[in-house]
């Protein structure tokens, strides 16, 4: 029989034995150090090619989102003009010096619907339309047009919605966000009978509700008439150009944004007797 610290000896050696023979011939306690140190570098290894990788996959859908996150941005706002801080004057019929943008209140009767015949003819950058105004029908409304014609509040605005099968309307002389100027005043409404004014190739006055049209208007497409009430003073009729005012209204997506930037540069007004 040997003492305590013999058998204590034979103890210790029979642990070494039995750890040197776990597979791998290590004790499991460092086998399993090895284990997560692999795995740890697995882990790394993993993280570092996801993050240096080519993925041109991935690569085309972001440059996808950044071109087509709002089509709305490629309108240009138009140039800042200048504001009336006195009642509207009647502007020289070849026109103001200046754009002007803001107004202090509703113009007066500037035209002669009685006597005299008005046109407008707008130069944008997809070439250029004519419409007849109705003065005879919606004297307030065509008035109104003319006098901001005149003034070239219309020079740099865009065509900022543009509905497929529609509308295409423009107007806001303000720029972004587009749709919600203020010209500093609104006119009465001057609304037809029945939707059976709506023509094709039609001008209306857009609003917001009862008197609240200002200067935004929107040409009718073939066919779009049929969707329309008669809650819009409609004021005239394109007559030269509708390839034009067609080639536009096909420039619009499914949000009734342009996707492509149309421009207005010029409205000119035209007069001549009424016969």
């Amino acid at each position: 029989m040997g003492t305590n610290a013999d058998k204590r000896a034979r103890q210790r050696d029979n642990r070494t034995a039995a750890a040197a023979a776990q597979p791998g011939g290590a004790p499991r306690s460092r086998a399993l150090l090895v284990g997560i140190t692999l795995a740890v570098v697995a882990v790394v290894a993993v993280v570092v090619f996801a993050m240096t990788r080519d993925d041109s996959t991935s690569t085309k859908a972001a440059r996808n989102d950044a071109t087509t996150t709002s089509t709305v941005d490629i309108l240009p706002a138009p140039a800042k003009g200048v504001a009336l801080s006195v009642a509207t004057p009647c502007p020289p019929q070849e026109g103001s010096a200046k754009r002007v943008s803001t107004f202090a209140g509703a113009p007066p009767m500037c035209i002669e619907p009685a006597t005299t015949k008005y046109s407008a003819t707008f130069d944008t950058t997809e070439g250029s339309f004519t419409a007849e105004l109705d003065a005879a029908t919606s004297p307030v409304t065509v008035n109104n047009f003319v006098v901001l014609s005149r003034y070239h509040y219309y020079d740099g605005v865009p065509f900022h919605r543009i509905v497929p099968n529609f509308v295409i309307q423009a107007g806001d002389g303000d720029g972004p966000p587009w749709g919600q100027n203020q010209l500093g005043y609104t006119v009465p409404d001057e609304l037809p009978t029945s939707a059976d004014a709506y023509k094709d190739y039609s001008l209306a006055m857009a609003n917001a509700g009862p008197n609240t049209g200002a200067s935004q208007f929107f040409v009718i497409l073939p066919g779009g008439g049929a969707r329309l009430g008669p809650n819009y003073s409609p004021f005239g009729q394109v007559t030269q150009g509708q390839d034009v005012v067609d080639k536009i209204g096909a420039l619009g997506d499914a949000q009734e944004k342009p996707t492509k930037a149309v421009v207005i540069n010029k409205v000119t007004i035209s007069e001549a007797p009424r016969q």
